[in-house]
């Protein structure tokens, strides 16, 4: 029996190791991510965050180690092939299994994220960016779709990703040329559009990245809005550790794809092993 004062657990990583040929990107890594949190995954530049980030929502699968999405196991790997003898990383023999989820099934389970690099539709405009996202979750086949069945869920979607772009601020936007917006605005649209894909838990892979100070502020509080408009859990990778501090109910740090610290930002702050990671360290992977 679960506590009710205790927020569930909706992502857990248990023991993840990533390897690359002979190069170990993540290495035994465990975290869990609770319901309603704000997690922040920090560390030096190449410690491994994206990566990460990629075994999560099912771009990569682990080389060993497994993911569970609220308590269901979602990816389970081993090493195989010529992997059994390069393998570098710890419990070679704890995982038997293989399951992997593509990362469309995991959006589908209610897992979406932005990228480090924007990636929209640049010649759609940003209400054919958030109505791309927005079928994944119809529910029209072929079929329906080639005879027009499906008219009354096409006005429902358009409808409904309307009032998300009025909920987000971007309402008067809706007919610009996604390429046309101002950098912020388009970082705003992206997470528009993972949330268009209806999500319980949203990965925001370095969101201030080439924001200036006025802008990382207001974005702070665009993420704190968001999550309780929209019932989120929210985990990012970020380097602007103003935001970082200010934003995250608990951290985790890694070096050298290892956890090194993890806690609230407070004792993330005081943590010598922290401070030595990033000592002379600017930038991110």
């Amino acid at each position: 029996m679960h506590d009710n004062s205790i927020r569930e657990s909706i992502l857990r990583l248990e023991n993840i190791t990533m390897q690359f040929g002979g190069v170990v990107s993540v290495s035994n890594l465990s975290m869990e991510i609770n319901e309603g949190e704000i997690v922040s995954l920090i560390g030096p530049n190449g410690a491994g965050k994206t990566t990460s980030f990629n075994v999560i929502t099912g771009v990569y699968a682990p080389t060993n180690g497994a993911v569970y999405f609220k308590d269901k196991k979602i990816m389970e790997n081993c090493p195989k092939g010529k992997m059994k003898s390069l393998y570098a990383g710890e419990n070679k023999d704890m995982y038997k299994n293989t399951i992997e989820k593509t990362p469309d099934q995991i959006t589908k389970l209610g897992v979406a994220r932005t990228f480090q690099n924007i990636r929209l539709f640049k010649e759609l405009s940003v209400l054919e960016n958030v109505l791309i996202a927005k079928h994944m979750r119809q529910k029209a086949n072929v079929f329906t779709a080639t005879f027009r069945m499906n008219r009354n869920e096409e006005k429902e979607n358009r409808e409904e990703c309307l009032k998300l772009l009025e909920i987000l601020g971007l309402a008067d936007l809706k007919d610009e040329i996604a390429s046309s917006l101002p950098y912020g605005k388009q970082r705003r649209l992206e997470i528009a559009r993972a949330l268009a894909t209806e999500p319980e838990l949203l990965l925001l892979d370095e969101p201030a990245a080439g924001m200036n100070p006025q802008e990382t502020m207001e974005l702070c509080e665009f993420i704190r809005r968001i999550k309780d408009d929209f019932k989120l859990t929210i985990f990012l990778i970020e380097h602007h550790m103003n935001l970082v501090m200010d934003i995250s109910d608990r951290i985790y740090v890694i070096d050298f794809g290892k956890e090194i610290a993890s806690g609230t930002p407070a004792e993330i702050q005081n943590n010598p092993r922290v401070i030595e990671a990033y000592l002379g360290v600017s930038g991110d992977e």
